[in-house]
């Protein structure tokens, strides 16, 4: 399986089942110039590419890479997409500072026995809402703090749907890392109020429509109950 598309012009391109088990999800953006979302581990770039060539689209044409937030299976294979394509590094800048540090522990690459070396984020976002545009098409990015600090939730208009890309939702947190359950209940209600008509979520795939996506985000929410 090369790829899948998720609704028109938005593909999955990687995952744990796709690639490597230790990946995320990665999804691409085909808005005239092409956006990734996230990037996976860092050690299956090259199926990655493959998966993209296998589309019809030339990754050589990946402007921007928006990275949700600082953990290694995210970010692992942005290094490879900077330095081979020229690809901006887009992330939120609570979480960059992990990044160019190339910080083995925060970026959890020592728990996936993995190395990150520090890199450049070319743009680092500070507002709670920054509208990026790409081609004609607004890319919306929230920061939703509770994962990490630098969460990003990123989402689209695309046609009739709103497409939201709500990377580890699930969690875990974990307070070495920086993970803040009341603020990530406080962004889960954001992203609810998005009543958005598809999930892209970081591990588990694709979630639609619009009462799934309702669904997993409040499940979560339960799960995690009240703050103490």
């Amino acid at each position: 399986m090369g790829a899948v598309e998720v609704v028109k012009d938005i593909y999955l391109v990687a995952s744990a089942d796709m690639t490597d088990s230790r990946d995320c999800s990665v999804y691409l953006l085909d808005l005239g110039e092409l956006v990734l979302i996230d990037t996976g581990a860092g050690t299956s770039v090259e199926q990655i590419f493959r998966n993209i060539e296998w589309l019809g689209l030339d990754p050589e044409m990946i402007a921007e890479v928006i990275l949700t937030h600082c953990h290694i299976d995210h970010i692992g294979g942005a290094p490879q997409f900077r330095k081979r394509f020229g690809a901006r590094i887009i992330m939120h800048h609570l979480d960059a500072e992990v990044v160019e540090l190339g910080d083995e522990r925060m970026t959890a690459a020592s728990w996936y026995n993995l190395h990150f070396p520090p890199m450049p984020v070319d743009v680092k976002l500070k507002k709670e809402q920054e509208r990026l545009c790409f081609g004609d098409q607004e890319v919306v990015c929230l920061h939703t703090p509770g994962h990490t600090p630098g969460s990003l939730s990123i989402y689209l208009d695309r046609g009739e749907k709103r497409v939201l890309f709500g990377q580890d939702i699930h969690g875990p947190f974990y307070q070495e890392f920086g993970s803040d359950l009341a603020a990530w209940r406080r962004s889960m209600e954001r992203l609810l109020a998005l009543e958005a008509d598809v999930l892209c979520e970081g591990h588990f795939g694709v979630y639609q429509p619009k009462k799934s996506v309702a669904e997993y985000i409040t499940n979560y929410l339960d799960l995690y109950g009240e703050e103490s």
